[in-house]
């Protein structure tokens, strides 16, 4: 194991063009042990960061230094302690699934045969089974099997759920927990499904258009942001606001306002300056995430 953090971008920016600027001076430090989440809408940038961060795209700016090394020129020791799972799953289609795995093994000085078998008998997936006619779900667990057998220090997955069916999503995120209990292990992954990533990850990154606009906790991001209800003895001007709002509506004597940080300084000074009264409403990561995409 390295003491190295397992993955740093430094004002991280990639551009495929004159008008393509996939990610904007993004700067994130995923922490030993972590389970990260990032969460962002289609073309936020999630997967190009992702393959920067494995060495499979050049940063147009920025650096991207995972396990210690520079992400673009990864050596042999720093790639055998790296797992990676890509959105798009590609295989040796003319192997059998057995085959795979024997011939992945040889790569890695360090294999977990006993996790590989449990694993493939856990997922259904029989060893003898061709790869090519496989569904695209059972490619995903194959995926995933595999980014996981050598134990990696970091594990990296872009959308690794996206083929599952529930019960395979289940068993997957079992197995992630499993990972995630070695506090030397580290996960970074991407996802659109909100519950999956509350149930495993203890950290968020969100991507908007190329920008990180929140890294941290998950029970900061979900402590911090809140829904108000706000009754007023007055009808609100049209322009009413407050500080750290992220979305509105005002209609009369009511207003329903997102806000990043509903701190009881706030919530007095909306109930002296208004005469109103005020309901705090916890949101939940999906609700939270809408809020922070359409301020």
């Amino acid at each position: 194991m390295t003491d190295a953090t397992p993955l740093q971008l430094d004002q991280l920016t990639k551009r495929f063009d004159r008008d393509r600027l996939a990610l904007n001076a993004v700067s994130l430090t995923i922490p030993t042990g972590s389970v990260t989440g990032l969460l962002g809408r289609n073309a936020s940038g999630k997967s190009t960061l992702i393959q920067c961060a494995v060495g499979l795209l050049k940063p147009t700016a920025g650096h991207a230094t995972t396990l210690g090394q520079s992400a673009w020129s990864l050596d042999a020791d720093a790639k055998s302690r790296l797992g990676y799972v890509p959105q798009t799953i590609q295989l040796h289609s003319w192997m059998r699934v057995r085959q795979l795995f024997d011939y992945t093994a040889a790569f890695y000085p360090r294999w977990n045969d006993t996790l590989v078998r449990d694993l493939l008998r856990d997922w259904d997936v029989p060893p003898d089974r061709k790869i090519k006619p496989l569904s695209p779900g059972t490619l995903q667990k194959l995926a995933i099997i595999l980014a996981l057998a050598h134990e990696p220090e970091l594990l990296i997955l872009d959308e690794p759920a996206a083929a599952l069916d529930p019960a395979a999503r289940r068993q997957f995120l079992a197995a992630l927990l499993d990972v995630a209990s070695d506090s030397r292990r580290t996960i970074l992954f991407s996802t659109h499904i909100t519950s999956d990533l509350e149930r495993v990850a203890d950290r968020v990154a969100l991507l908007t258009a190329g920008r990180l606009t929140f890294d941290g906790g998950l029970d900061e991001l979900k402590d911090t942001v809140k829904r108000l209800h706000v009754t007023a003895q007055s009808p609100f001007s049209p322009d009413f606001d407050i500080p750290g709002r992220l979305r509105r509506q005002v209609a009369g004597h009511e207003a329903l306002v997102s806000v990043r940080l509903a701190s009881p300084d706030l919530l007095e000074t909306l109930q002296r300056d208004h005469a109103a009264r005020i309901h705090v409403e916890d949101l939940s990561l999906e609700d939270i995430f809408l809020e922070m995409q359409d301020a």
